[in-house]
């Protein structure tokens, strides 16, 4: 198998799920199938029914939207390479973004899929755990540059946890905290969206739960990577397994760098950012940060007989 140097995998993360995702694929490709399959075996719950027929309150609890987000999207790559036995190639890089790079790990052979599931669970119940502790929450801010959102989180005591592109950047903090970093950037003239999750991702608040999490990674077996993963933190390539580890227990609590990470790969000849998963939430990003690119999706049955055509 060759790898396409202008090729690059992406992976959506928590936000991007709705009530019906991945069904279609279910019920046309049996690799999809086995996915989904796989999941409720390992979590011994039928997660795929709750992907399925929601209700969509319980969908989007924590502990249950990461891996179904992560299945889902796992689902979506299998059927596009089971529609297309012909298409041998291999990315140049994977990545995905906060939850998404968990899916990332398995596109490169580091974790089985059973064992990701299994770990983001864990993962979501405690980011839970942490919210309950410490409540808190994220907003995104719409219509400001980096040093001026900066500016507003230290006068905020709130802190940046995602730069996802060219003015929209998602802050995190205490409810008190976040009201005033809304009236701040309300100030400015931006936009402010409240988000709708169970804590301050991406945070300090969620310093509690590192070293527990620590130890859940010490239970699973990781494989060095048979496809280079740019990782959140740093948009950077991780090289090996202990840096994939620390990766993903200080990605709980620092910034996620997606805008970085998409120049990094375009720096490195990336043309062609493939997301695959539900929605086109990445995709959209992608555009605003690098418009010159090319996305193609890949989130459900219609995308897949496209891609295989």
């Amino acid at each position: 198998m060759a790898t396409d140097p202008g090729i690059a995998y992406v992976f959506p993360g928590q936000g991007s799920q709705k009530v019906g995702m991945g069904v279609d694929l279910y019920e046309c490709y049996s690799s999809a199938k086995e996915a989904f399959d796989q999941a409720d075996d390992a979590l011994k719950f039928p997660l795929s029914r709750l992907c399925f027929n929601g209700p969509e309150e319980e969908l989007t609890k924590t502990v249950n939207v990461q891996p179904a987000i992560l299945v889902t999207s796992i689902a979506c790559l299998r059927a596009m390479k089971e529609s297309n036995p012909q298409w041998s190639t291999v990315p140049q890089f994977v990545a995905g973004h906060s939850l998404g790079e968990y899916t990332s790990l398995v596109a490169a052979g580091v974790l089985t899929l059973p064992e990701a599931v299994m770990l983001v669970r864990e993962r979501g119940r405690l980011m839970y755990q942490a919210g309950l502790q410490f409540p808190g929450g994220m907003m995104a801010i719409l219509g400001l540059d980096d040093r001026t959102v900066s500016g507003i989180c230290a006068e905020s005591r709130t802190e940046m946890s995602n730069v996802n592109c060219p003015g929209q950047i998602v802050i995190s903090g205490s409810v008190d905290a976040l009201e005033g970093a809304r009236k701040l950037a309300r100030g400015k003239g931006a936009r402010v969206i409240p988000l709708k999750v169970s804590g301050a991702f991406h945070s300090s608040l969620m310093e509690p739960i590192v070293a527990e999490f620590r130890n859940v990674l010490s239970n699973f077996s990781f494989l060095s990577p048979r496809i280079p993963i740019v990782a959140n933190t740093s948009a950077t390539v991780l090289k090996d397994v202990s840096a994939i580890k620390e990766e993903l227990s200080t990605q709980l609590r620092y910034c996620i760098q997606w805008q970085r990470s998409i120049e990094y790969m375009q720096r490195k000849g990336v043309n062609t950012f493939y997301e695959i998963g539900q929605g086109k939430v990445l995709s959209g990003l992608i555009k605003r940060i690098s418009p010159e690119v090319n996305t193609i999706n890949i989130s459900g049955r219609e995308d897949v007989i496209e891609f295989s055509r």
